[in-house]
């Protein structure tokens, strides 16, 4: 079970990574590329650096991608650990969108217990504990999620950053399903919290991912009444594994 105090520290986390991501966000930066061709830009290691600041005072371990998270020799018997991605949808952030976040999970074997997705030009928290319940925190309210929204149409979430030839296919078949699917385009995990909120029904995604890029996600789709189901297993994407990068997922 996850401590009061730990929830608390990482909301404090993501606020103030957010003001820091904030900052740079309204000035001229630098982006660098990374190993992996992915972009990284001053926001992503202020606010790596920010948040691993406080999560340090749980005394428990932290797996970033911004950081050498080391062997899964080393992590793969963790009884708890830290997963974050201090700025997903960097692209979004680079193209001047407003929807990138702040991702933390705790993960306790291989599932999440926590999770929380932070939207820091919006202020919005979105969180879940497991066995708890999902909720948005903005202007020092806390509203349980999902939230009642009145819509006769389905809507599908999908990727602005990463167009995929499969996806398409995919949206067309559900278009035969949906006469009236509306497809909206959302960066970063705020897919999750359109959906928490109850503005969108589906995200399914066949290109890669990243265990940071879904596990808060994750349980907030569950705290809803929502799975993310591994297309590879047919069962809930489990994490801390040994390969980080995700199978294609659907979420519905």
């Amino acid at each position: 079970m996850i401590k009061q105090v730990w929830v608390d520290i990482a909301i404090e986390a993501v606020i103030k990574a957010g003001e820091e991501v904030l900052k740079v966000f309204h000035s001229d930066y630098e982006v660098y590329t990374k190993k992996d061709e992915s972009p990284v830009t001053t926001a992503d290691l202020i606010s790596n650096q920010t948040i691993q600041a406080h999560l340090e005072k749980t005394g428990l371990p932290i797996l970033s991608e911004e950081e050498d998270f080391g062997s899964y020799e080393s992590r793969k018997a963790l009884p708890l650990l830290w997963v974050v991605d201090p700025l997903d949808g960097t692209k979004e952030f680079i193209n001047k969108e407003d929807d990138f976040a702040i991702n933390i999970a705790l993960i306790a074997e291989n599932t999440p217990i926590f999770g929380l997705i932070y939207i820091p030009v919006k202020k919005e928290t979105y969180y879940a504990i497991k066995g708890e319940g999902a909720f948005l925190l903005k202007s020092n309210q806390k509203i349980r999620l999902p939230l009642k929204t009145e819509r006769s149409h389905y809507v599908f979430v999908k990727s602005r950053s990463h167009p995929d030839i499969e996806l398409d296919l995919y949206i067309k078949k559900l278009r035969a399903k949906h006469p009236n699917l509306e497809v909206k385009v959302v960066g970063s995990s705020v897919k999750f919290c359109e959906i928490a909120k109850g503005n969108a029904d589906e995200y399914t995604r066949f290109n890669p991912t990243m265990e940071w890029d879904t596990a808060a996600g994750q349980l907030l789709m569950n705290e809803i009444g929502k799975q993310l189901i591994d297309l590879s297993t047919g069962k809930e994407m489990l994490y801390n594994r040994k390969n980080l990068k995700n199978n294609g997922f659907t979420v519905k």
